[in-house]
């Protein structure tokens, strides 16, 4: 019976320092937002390039923790008698004595806090995006005229001539 306990105090460890990681991923996340927003604005090309490298590199650190979490979180399930779905966060909380259920408590309410942050920004950097997308389109349109259909008009002379004061580049040779 010790043992169990003393296997499951382990378990719960890890999971903390797992969880402690999510927060870090977080906020690493929010902070790979706001920098994709500044380069984005400062139209900083070689920044961005750098930062989708270092993106990628992460993104392989998040999976090898997401594996983490799942192999912690199947094994606390398995000695704690329920099911891997069934482990979460809330149920812990249910089972677990003050001093550790505090302890998820407080990660959990940080990581919800944080998902919550991560998703507000998450929004603003796709508007942003978006509105960027959506203003390239206007001016490349306004400035090679391809939002309208080609007009022509003819001279007295019957020879067709094209309307050139509606486009800022004239593309007729």
């Amino acid at each position: 019976m010790k043992t169990i306990a003393i296997e499951i105090e382990e378990k719960v460890d890890a999971l903390l320092l797992c969880l402690d990681e999510n927060v870090q991923f977080l906020q690493e996340g929010l902070s790979r937002l706001d920098e994709l927003r500044r380069f984005v604005i400062k139209r900083d090309d070689v920044a961005l390039g750098k930062l989708l490298e270092k993106i990628q590199v992460e993104a392989n650190d998040h999976k090898r923790h997401e594996r983490n979490r799942q192999s912690i979180q199947q094994k606390l399930a398995a000695a704690l008698g329920y099911e891997p779905r069934q482990m979460t966060l809330s149920a812990l909380e249910t089972i677990l004595p003050k001093r550790r259920k505090d302890q998820i408590t407080k990660r959990k309410t940080e990581i919800k806090s944080l998902v919550g942050q991560f998703r507000k920004e998450h929004l603003e950097t796709v508007l942003l995006l978006s509105e960027c997308a959506r203003f390239n389109n206007l001016l490349l349109n306004s400035i090679f005229d391809l939002s309208k259909v080609e007009s022509f008009s003819y001279n007295s002379n019957g020879t067709a001539k094209r309307q050139t004061d509606v486009a800022l580049i004239n593309l007729q040779l």
